[in-house]
Parts: structure tokens; C-alpha cells; sequence
């Protein structure tokens, strides 16, 4: 809805989006900016998909910052039940309740002529163990019933299984929550709905229709430098730019996880604080654990951070020693025939549509397969212990 006097919060432009998140520290370029205000005036939520770490979250944050809204989040896991999202009853309160109604159960029939009267009687108070006072809200009814407005922030959907994004379809389509025991909550303010996705599974058509939608990547160069630059890290302008050279040419290393941008951001506080003037491949090496948290991605990126740091350096063998580290890297048969110049890896990393189908977050139809049952931690744990049952 436009800005007046009455809702001064609401966007009054594009470009009032755009400053406004930037005073909360979060730079928006004109696409995002552009579908953050068309949600406030269209009352459609937004689904953003793509990487992790390239703000997503951190949107519907600012969004409740820049709009002074309260920020109810809903972090999905897989086996979530529609429970844990829309509301449960107080059994505390209900079993008290009841104690209370054995003991006024005398005075409640006292009047009555005979034992039908008196059934009734009681079954009159019935209606009252499902009413609001024993409701405890989860955050989708929350958001729905609240008197405040909100920004809903239903994170991770992905990880939720089907059933549960069908309960979601019709608090999104109609801003509204049934609960069979009492009736239907609609919202008076509708919430802004804000849905991130790691594209780790498809959702649904239904789902997706009733949502605007952008696909979030890793930013550009100049985008990146700016977040580094609203976030005061602490770091020379001229280094800043140097780190973000190294942490683009680190994401084109086809790593298990990428450094994210607020990992670059915590790479550059680290610098910071050591007192790093000019970037060197030592110093690098020495702090790449802020932004690398998979050995295998650690031992990638040593062998070629000389190289980023400097694109006309000549780097050593794969697997060579790295002076002051004292140890060799191996990369369980992962071996470089040769490396890709350094400007042509940065300027790669901006064009447009590099991410081929297979690649995590991408557009596309996403991953073609899903973990075979059996595989996560829990079944691991049950065969460490049938192990040791056995010995």
C-alpha cells in the first residue's frame, strides 16, 4: 500500500527501497529492490531461491527493519509437522482446566432436576477446553492473528516436506489459517511473506504460482565491494577490492561450500584486525580458515591462492609444501593439468547464466536425486551401535 500519513513504513519507490535498506545495511541492486516493492504493494509473498549465503535471510531482516514490522520466522527442517508452523494446544492449561471443573462440577448442577439436565450442564463447558485461551500460536498463525503487522520469514522451505508446504498454500493464497475446532483466522494486516529456498528439492507449482520470484546469486564485483564498504570492516578501500578478487576467483574453485558474502565480510574483519595493509598469499593462507570450512576446500585453495593474489605468478605443482605450514596437501586424486589465468576466472564470475543445471541453487530443474533413506546421521549412529552390540 502507498505511504500516507496513516502507514508512513510502506515504500513510497523503488528507489526508497533501495535507501532504506541500505541505512539497515543491506544492499539491494534494482531487480531485488524492484520485487521487494512490488510484495508490499501487491500483498504477494516473494520465494527466494539460490546459493547459500548470498542474503536471502538477511532480506527479510532488513525488510522488517526498513518497515518497523516484527519479524516472526519460521525455520523449516525435514519431518516438521504442520503443528510446529501453525499452532498447538496448552495442554498445561486444559489439565488445569479441567481440575477446576471436577472441583465447580457440584455447583454447576445443583439446580438441575435430573441427571439429562445435568449432563448437559456440563457438556456445555466442553467448547471451552478449544478456544482461543488454550491456542498457543506457532509462527504462521502468529503472523495471521497478530494485531502488529509482521514479515513472515518461512526459511528453508525446501527442507519441509510435501505436506507441510500444502499447509502453507492456503495461509499464502488467502492470508488465512483454519483451525477445525474453532473457525477461520484471517489476517486484518497481511503480513509480508518472505520464502528462502537452497533449491536443494523442487516445490511445488501451486506454491510457486502464488509467489513473486527472484533467484539470488552471488553479487558483482563492484556490488560486493559496496556491501564490504556499508559493513565498516576496517579494511583499506584498495584491499577490500584485492579480497574481493580472491573470494571470486575461490568460488569459481567448484568448492563443496563457497565462501558466502557475509563470510567475506568476516574474512575482512580478520584482516582488519591483524593490521593487513597489503594481501600476500601467507597471510591468506594463514586466515582462509574464516571462509573455508571443508579440509578438501582448504587444500584447493592453497595451491592456488598465489595465483589469485597475483594472476602473473607462476604456481607450483599441486600437492607441493607450503613454507610455514610444515605439511604436504594432498587432494584424493583431484589434479590440475593447468590453471586458468586469474582475470579471466574474475572476469568470468560476472557473466551471466555461468552456472550450469548440476550446480547448487542454480535455475534449473535442480538436484536430480535425494539422499537414499538410511543415509543421514541417525542411520549411521544405529549401525555404529549394531557394530559394537555385535563385537
Amino acid at each position: 500500500m502507498p505511504a500516507t500519513p496513516e502507514n508512513p513504513a510502506a515504500f513510497a519507490s523503488v528507489e526508497d527501497v533501495t535507501e532504506r535498506f541500505a541505512g539497515h545495511g543491506y544492499i539491494a541492486d534494482r531487480r531485488l529492490a524492484t520485487t521487494v516493492f512490488l510484495l508490499t504493494r501487491l500483498d504477494k509473498p516473494v520465494l527466494l531461491e539460490g546459493p547459500a549465503g548470498v542474503g536471502k535471510t538477511e532480506l527479510a531482516k532488513a525488510l522488517a527493519a526498513a518497515t518497523g514490522r516484527r519479524l516472526l520466522r519460521l525455520q523449516c527442517y525435514e519431518g516438521q509437522d504442520e503443528s510446529r508452523a501453525l499452532y498447538e494446544w496448552d495442554y498445561g492449561k486444559q489439565l488445569l482446566y479441567t481440575q477446576m471443573l471436577r472441583d465447580k462440577i457440584g455447583d454447576l448442577t445443583a439446580d438441575t432436576p435430573d441427571l439429562g439436565s445435568a449432563v448437559r450442564r456440563i457438556e456445555e463447558q466442553d467448547s471451552v477446553f478449544f478456544s482461543d485461551r488454550f491456542l498457543a500460536p506457532r509462527p504462521l498463525l502468529d503472523a495471521i492473528r497478530g494485531e502488529e503487522p509482521a514479515v513472515l520469514l518461512i526459511d528453508e522451505v525446501d527442507r519441509a516436506d510435501e505436506a507441510l508446504e500444502a499447509v502453507l498454500l492456503e495461509c499464502l493464497a488467502e492470508y488465512q489459517v483454519s483451525v477445525p475446532e474453532i473457525g477461520t483466522y484471517t489476517a486484518k494486516i497481511p503480513p509480508y511473506v518472505v520464502l528462502t529456498s537452497n533449491n536443494t528439492r523442487d516445490l511445488s507449482a501451486a506454491l510457486k504460482r502464488r509467489c513473486l520470484h527472484l533467484f539470488l546469486d552471488y553479487p558483482d564485483a563492484e556490488r560486493e565491494l559496496e556491501i564490504l564498504r556499508s559493513k565498516e570492516t576496517g579494511l583499506s578501500e584498495a584491499t577490500a577490492r584485492h579480497l574481493v578478487q580472491v573470494v571470486r576467483g575461490l568460488r569459481e574453485l567448484q568448492l563443496r561450500k563457497n565462501p558466502s558474502i557475509s563470510e567475506t565480510v568476516d574474512w575482512a574483519r580478520t584482516l582488519a584486525v591483524l593490521g593487513v595493509e597489503e594481501l600476500d598469499p601467507e597471510v591468506l593462507a594463514d586466515t582462509a580458515n574464516v571462509v573455508l570450512k571443508y579440509e578438501r576446500d582448504l587444500h584447493r585453495a592453497l595451491d592456488v591462492l598465489p595465483r589469485l593474489v597475483d594472476p602473473n605468478r607462476v604456481l607450483p605443482e599441486p600437492g607441493h609444501h607450503h613454507d610455514g605450514h610444515g605439511h604436504h596437501h594432498h587432494h584424493n586424486g583431484h589434479h590440475h593439468d593447468h590453471e586458468v589465468d586469474g582475470q579471466a576466472v574474475r572476469a568470468a564470475m560476472d557473466r551471466q547464466g555461468r552456472h550450469d543445471e548440476g550446480y547448487y541453487g542454480a535455475p534449473g530443474p535442480g538436484p536430480t536425486q535425494r539422499p537414499a533413506a538410511g543415509a543421514g546421521q541417525g542411520a549411521r549412529a544405529f549401525a555404529a551401535i549394531a557394530r559394537r552390540r555385535a563385537d
